[in-house]
């Protein structure tokens, strides 16, 4: 599975392989990569130019919301992804403090719009990316069984 993202402002993307493919990464997993991943570019911009990431993921939307706004308290247990929300976190806590506005947008997704497929095509290429990140394990007991030959 690969993340991407896709810059318009500099007319390029990026992408990399996620980790623990053996652990059955969701999609999700992928669309909190991809955030991190531009988010990670965003932060070092030059210019004082806003953020804005467009996603097509309204689980990352709804699940990112929940990191927003004083006297909430999130927590990241259980969660299978936590690894990425944590750098995710991190990351808007410092585009913050260097002062930029960051807005995320949700778009739809297949719909013909030229920047989400620009995304997904850097995530197509980031399957077959060398650059692998987010591999630690979850320590979720892992069971599989042969049958016939075949392992499940």
């Amino acid at each position: 599975m690969g993340p991407g993202f896709y810059r318009l402002d500099k007319n390029r993307g990026g992408c990399c392989q996620l980790g623990r493919g053996e652990e059955d990464n969701s999609s999700n997993r992928a669309e909190l990569g991809a955030a991190c991943l531009a988010l990670e570019d965003a932060k070092r911009k030059q210019d004082r130019k806003p953020v804005i990431l467009l996603s097509d993921s309204a689980c990352f939307l709804s699940f990112s919301q929940k990191w927003i706004g004083e006297g909430k308290s999130p927590s990241m247990w259980g969660n299978p992804d936590a690894d990425i929300m944590r750098d995710i976190v991190q990351l808007l806590q410092e585009i913050i403090e260097q002062g930029l506005l960051t807005v995320f947008i949700k778009i739809k997704s297949h719909q013909g719009d030229p920047l989400n497929e620009l995304a997904d095509r850097w995530a197509d290429e980031g399957r077959q990316s060398e650059n692998i990140r987010w591999s630690l394990p979850t320590n979720r007991s892992m069971f599989s069984c042969t049958d016939n030959g075949t392992t499940h």
